[in-house]
């Protein structure tokens, strides 16, 4: 390693908007309600992650390495690029196309999967917590069975509580039905 390297987070730049331009080659996608998850969390939190880039010297752009999704929240809310008077936070890398590459691969990667067990004791902490399901699902973008799943996971009755469940069968006779 480097031994004066320093990371390119430390040096964080405010560029307009219209200098930054997506790249060819990443492959991530993001489904619909994690984009509306992103932009909600931008909403609410602000950019707390700037968007990494490589500056284009011969045009005076920055070409996105990672952050693509960050990116295309500000473009499509009127209200985000408002508050932020059209600026991005970014970061600059610099390095060849094929290490660009790589590292955006490796920036998608990284972010890695929500484990089901992480997720029940979340859930269950936000249920502790005194929380909706209404709010569970608004603020993590989860949907009503996501959340039920997870709660029917935990084996926890407690985070049932005070919900009401319909009879899906009467105790009887069996053969008064037939």
């Amino acid at each position: 390693m480097e031994e004066n390297f320093i990371s390119p987070v430390y040096k964080i730049r405010q560029v307009p908007f219209s200098k930054i331009q997506a790249n060819s080659y990443n492959p991530n996608v993001m489904a619909p309600p994690e984009m509306e998850l992103l932009e909600r969390s931008i909403i609410e939190d602000g950019y707390t992650m700037p968007i990494v880039c490589y500056y284009l010297d011969e045009s005076d752009r920055y070409e996105i390495v990672d952050g693509f999704h960050r990116y295309k929240v500000m473009q499509s809310s009127d209200a985000i690029y408002k508050r932020e008077q059209g600026f991005l936070p970014v970061t600059i890398i610099d390095k060849p196309l094929s290490y660009r590459m790589a590292s955006t691969i490796r920036h998608n990667r990284a972010r890695g999967t929500h484990s089901v067990e992480g997720m029940v004791g979340i859930v269950g902490q936000l249920v502790e917590l005194g929380v909706s399901d209404q709010w569970i699902s608004d603020n993590i973008g989860m949907d009503k069975d996501e959340i039920l799943r997870l709660k029917q996971v935990s084996g926890l009755v407690s985070l049932f509580k005070g919900k009401e469940f319909s009879h899906s069968w009467e105790s009887g006779n069996r053969e008064e039905g037939m």
